[in-house]
């Protein structure tokens, strides 16, 4: 009689751990290189491995390649829409010896003009060169210009000190021709009133 009760008790686990039994699935592999998209993600599938990648090895160089370009058009946009290069167009224009040579409507050479040089009003020193054109030539315009003083201006009246050494155009054959010596003055030389320490200098 007791070996029935425990036949029966026997049973009845059984029963009960088929039903209320949890399902054991197999981990399903991770998807191989060429097995196609995958349209599903399953919570047991098994993780890829993680391989150490090198590939930003070959397109570092290219990265470098482009921020420097970028940071050259940058520098360069900045020269070309300062006051120093729109003061030398506008002194070109109305310099009678350029207008002979250029012709009329002087402006840059190319739609993106590329100034060369170095334009540090800080530390006193201006020396750009770019092409120019107009309705009759195309020259190189050389710009340099040096601060006398350290302070860049004078105690008693604040009248600017730079002083400007050399103003040509380089025409395509070669020739050379010296503006400077054609006004007799210093055309960029200007002296404002009420002008402070710090102001545009042309």
């Amino acid at each position: 009689m007791l070996s029935r009760q425990r036949l029966l008790r026997h049973q009845t686990l059984q029963c009960l751990s088929k039903r209320y039994a949890i399902p054991r699935r197999t981990i399903v592999a991770a998807p191989r290189p060429g097995s196609g998209p995958l349209m599903d993600r399953r919570p047991d599938r098994e993780l890829p491995s993680l391989e150490p990648s090198r590939r930003w090895i070959k397109t570092l160089p290219i990265f470098l390649a482009i921020m420097t370009v970028s940071m050259l058009a940058i520098f360069n946009y900045q020269k070309s829409s300062s006051s120093i290069v729109s003061s030398t167009l506008y002194a070109l224009r109305t310099n009678r010896q350029a207008r002979e040579v250029l012709g009329d409507e002087i402006y840059f050479a190319n739609k993106i003009p590329w100034i060369w040089g170095e334009m540090n009003q800080l530390h006193g020193r201006i020396d750009i060169q770019f092409w120019v054109k107009g309705t009759r030539a195309k020259a190189l315009m050389r710009f340099h210009s040096q601060r006398k003083t350290r302070m860049g201006y004078d105690a008693a009246d604040y009248s600017l000190q730079f002083e400007t050494l050399e103003w040509s155009l380089k025409t395509e054959d070669g020739q050379t021709i010296q503006l400077l010596q054609s006004e007799g003055a210093d055309p960029f030389q200007r002296t404002p009133v009420n002008s402070v320490p710090g102001q545009q200098i042309v």
